[in-house]
């Protein structure tokens, strides 16, 4: 269980703070169920949910795992061939975004601009379930990387390139050194 404070990633919705954790205060809940009273750090609203919640709710990863996700980003690959079909593509990227994995968010990233990149030479455009997915994508994975580095989230894209930089420097310098 959670406490009082923690912040959490709570399904596509990302990063919360947990507010309150006991039965709610409103007539039509059932006074013998515990919830969760979430705070999204990004975006307006509050979040209630029980406990046993069947969303994925997990902590927000710590500075090393942050450090270690951004340092393996090169190594993943987005996905090919993806369906033309709008329906089963947002169906596709809903399962990535409901997933709350990051390697799966860098993913689903990688995947969109790689389209992005061969729409363009096509001189064509992406479509908006693309757009969108790759806005929530970012959002998530970046608001989580934010707290856990200790940074605003509008810095976390230069922070993100400027540490695959330096060790991609790095390691050209291992290389070349007698």
């Amino acid at each position: 269980m959670f406490e009082v404070g923690s912040l959490v990633v709570y399904g596509s919705d990302g990063v919360c703070r947990v507010e309150k954790v006991g039965p709610l205060d409103m007539k039509e809940a059932q006074k013998d169920v515990i919830y969760y009273t979430l705070a999204p750090l990004y975006h307006g609203g509050t979040i209630f949910t029980p406990v046993d919640t069947k969303v994925l709710m997990r902590p927000v990863m710590t500075r090393e795992e942050a450090e270690a996700l951004i340092a393996h980003i090169p190594e993943i690959q987005g996905e090919t061939c993806l369906s033309h079909n709008p329906r089963l593509l947002h169906e596709h990227y809903q399962l990535s975004l409901k997933s709350g994995d990051c390697v799966e968010l860098v993913k689903l990233i990688r995947t969109i601009y790689a389209k992005d990149r061969e729409a363009a030479g096509k001189g064509r455009r992406l479509g908006q379930v693309d757009e969108r997915s790759r806005k929530q994508a970012m959002d998530m994975l970046h608001g989580e990387l934010a707290v856990a580095l200790g940074i605003p989230v509008d810095q976390v894209e230069d922070y993100i390139s400027q540490t695959i930089e330096r060790t991609r420097k790095k390691a050209e310098e291992e290389k070349t050194a007698p």
